[in-house]
């Protein structure tokens, strides 16, 4: 079973003049939201929803490599 869970995935051909791919994810009863660069799947950022803010997510290297994984097969 994943760790996580992939809600909602958008590609955004506008973001800073490049390609971007933003995947909503469930981890650990949290939201996430987590950008990679279409391209070759570089992190742009990474969020968590707390209390209906937004603050900078401290994801682990492996959850980042799992997610990039999942979002190279679903694109």
């Amino acid at each position: 079973m994943k760790e996580f869970e992939i809600e909602h995935m958008i590609i955004d051909d506008g973001f800073d003049g490049e390609e971007c791919v933003t995947a909503d994810f469930t981890h650990s009863n949290k939201e996430y939201s987590i950008t990679f660069k279409k391209s070759d799947l570089e992190l742009i950022n990474a969020w968590v929803f707390e209390n209906e803010t937004s603050l900078p997510a401290n994801l682990s290297d492996n959850l980042i490599e799992s997610l990039r994984d999942e979002v190279r097969k679903q694109i």
